[in-house]
């Protein structure tokens, strides 16, 4: 039986000269347009911005929350699936007997160096830490907070955000590129993953959509990204040079003033451009070889002056624990608390106080003490056993804010990084199998990462069980957690060495960070090219120099206490529409694989005999 051929005729129309030579006009126009609009309006108008982002978000996450919590989980099981079926498994990412374009070594070591990242660099001790204080074992009541019974429940949720959930994300996205790429010998761009739904129509109006909500994506993921870091950048000057005007030192806590993370980010964002100027060949290649040799560096420093036993004890004990709860962690999703829900839930005596009741009840940050102490008249005089059983009627609301705000930004996060990590695993994975790809994609960078959060997050929740540290890193703010675990682990000439080192670690990660997120912007405007103009690239990076500038500002507008707000709320939305193409490109990649099986073996039916 014949099988219809593929469609692989994938053009996209390019300017053939001008500003835009080899770019798709339609795409780049369109989205320097959403981007400057983004701008502006938050330059013009910060608090109108940030009021809008942070209410948009709001309900788009009581919409939508559920749908990423699922459709990540779904994300895994796919992978596993392919990877497992031995027909799907063993299809090769190339022409018939093609080899890997890079050694084994050279492969993981590449893959390494993408998933340690700025992301790792604030949240190796802020994620252990943040989860090991609030967590929905926490919420349920079933550990107490900052306690060593606590530990693993912090780190179950420190492995699902950054293990294998995480890497299945990009490698959904990834592995869609490369396999078009490599056995159909088409562009490498993010169209190119839906041909298989909806053919010829990607050459037109619709490609153009797709592909600009994988630059959207990008540019916000990567914004949010350099955001953070940007943040953790200020807070090592500081504890270098004390300069006090890089701060803010109105709160508890001494945190990266405005003009502190502007000067940053013009910094960092300068020598962005001058790396993607020079080219993956030299910049992001040397910078590269640098961070892998600080992290090794920073990585040995806690070996051997942290708790390392503690690390590793913890990263054996956790790693089960967050495999055996991989089911529940993929699907249990949680929807808003109606107010009639809750109220329904109360005791009798409570019901006349639900409204004064419900806010502290589905504080997701909140506590039953704090929840108590908020209370005022006649709600604050009900008995302590109504007061137990109203907030635990809430538990509901609380443990929809609390995956709201960490699970969900994280998965959007991810989501909106996936175009640029994607498209990395693509251009390095030619040769590979697909069950190579998966594996090797999801597993060893998670693995990794596991690593670095026991060992470092491992590192500071020891210091504050065995009481050193006083509570000093856990009152730190996140980006600034780091440095003052250093501090309670080393002193003198040698901590100072460190932490110049980690501030260096972390200008490099963001350099290599922004400039490959302009790289890959580049690329996908171009149509799949891996060599664009130079002037683009400086275009680019402005752009997302004004992005992330702005939406900082937006965020500290009308006392706001995080900068990151803006951005983060904006990411969230941003990424929304990303997640939908990647469910699609699910069915696609499923169809191909499928498809291109049957043809497969009718190939070989109609071979001749030797």
């Amino acid at each position: 039986m014949s099988i219809k051929q593929p469609f692989t005729d994938l053009q996209i129309r390019k300017s053939g000269g001008g500003f835009y030579e080899g770019h798709s006009v339609e795409i780049a126009l369109l989205s320097k347009l959403i981007m400057v609009a983004l701008v502006l309006w938050a330059l013009v108008w910060p608090a109108n911005a940030n009021g809008i982002l942070g209410s948009l978000n709001w309900r788009l996450l009581e919409d939508f929350n559920a749908f990423y919590i699922i459709i990540v989980g779904f994300f895994s099981f796919f992978l596993l699936v392919i990877a497992l079926l031995p027909q799907t498994g063993k299809r090769i990412m190339g022409p018939a007997g093609e080899k890997p374009e890079f050694s084994t070594f050279s492969w993981f070591s590449m893959m390494f160096g993408a998933g340690l990242g700025v992301g790792l660099m604030v949240f190796a001790t802020a994620e252990p830490l943040g989860l090991w204080g609030s967590n929905p074992e926490v919420l349920a009541g079933a550990v107490t907070p900052n306690t060593e019974e606590g530990v693993q429940a912090g780190y179950r949720y420190t492995f699902l955000h950054y293990g294998f959930h995480a890497w299945s994300i990009y490698v959904v996205t990834g592995l869609s590129l490369a396999y078009y790429a490599y056995t159909r010998g088409m562009p490498l761009t993010i169209r190119t993953a839906l041909t298989p739904l909806f053919g010829p129509l990607m050459n037109g109006f619709l490609g153009h959509v797709v592909d600009v909500l994988g630059v959207v994506a990008t540019i916000l993921g990567v914004s949010v990204t350099i955001g953070f870091g940007v943040s953790q950048f200020i807070d090592g000057l500081y504890a270098i040079t004390s300069m006090q005007w890089l701060m803010d030192l109105n709160g508890e806590t001494p945190a990266p003033g405005t003009v502190g993370l502007i000067v940053g980010l013009v910094v960092i964002m300068g020598l962005s451009v001058v790396s993607a100027v020079s080219g993956v060949g030299k910049g992001v290649k040397y910078l590269s070889n640098l961070n892998l040799v600080l992290s090794i560096i920073l990585l040995l420093t806690f070996v051997i002056f942290g708790s390392f036993l503690f690390a590793m004890t913890t990263y054996a004990s956790s790693l089960a624990d967050y495999l055996f709860h991989y089911v529940s962690l993929s699907f249990g999703a949680f929807g808003p608390q109606s107010a009639e829900a809750f109220a329904a839930s109360l005791p009798a005596e409570a019901a006349p106080f639900a409204e004064a009741l419900r806010g502290g009840a589905t504080n997701a940050w909140g506590s039953f003490a704090g929840f108590k102490s908020g209370l005022e008249g006649e709600a604050a005089a009900l008995s302590e056993d109504v007061l137990v059983a109203a907030y635990a009627a809430g538990e509901p609301g609380r443990q929809f804010g609390w995956q709201a705000g960490w699970t969900t930004f994280y998965w959007a996060w991810w989501i909106a990084f996936s175009p640029f990590v994607g498209l990395f695993l693509a251009r390095i994975s030619k040769g590979r199998s697909v069950r190579e790809f998966i594996i090797g994609c999801v597993f060893a960078p998670a693995l990794v990462c596991f690593a670095w959060m026991t060992i470092l997050g491992g590192t500071a929740i020891d210091l504050e069980l065995s009481g050193a540290a006083e509570g000093a890193i856990i009152g730190a703010s996140n980006t600034a957690k780091l440095f003052v675990t250093l501090e309670q682990m080393l002193s003198g000439g040698f901590l100072s060495v460190i932490t110049v080192m980690c501030v260096v670690l972390i200008l490099t990660f963001l350099v290599t960070s922004a400039d490959s997120g302009i790289l890959v912007m580049n690329t996908i405007m171009s149509g799949g090219e891996q060599h664009t103009g130079i002037k683009h690239r400086i275009v680019w990076g402005v752009i997302l120099t004004l992005v992330i500038g702005t939406l900082l500002i937006a965020g500290k507008t009308n006392g706001g206490a995080d900068p990151m707000e803006a951005l983060k709320s904006a990411m969230i939305i941003g990424a929304l529409p990303f997640t939908m193409v990647m469910g699609l490109m699910c069915v696609a990649l499923a169809k191909a694989l499928y498809r291109d099986g049957l043809r497969a073996k009718a190939a070989a039916s109609t071979a001749p005999a030797e």
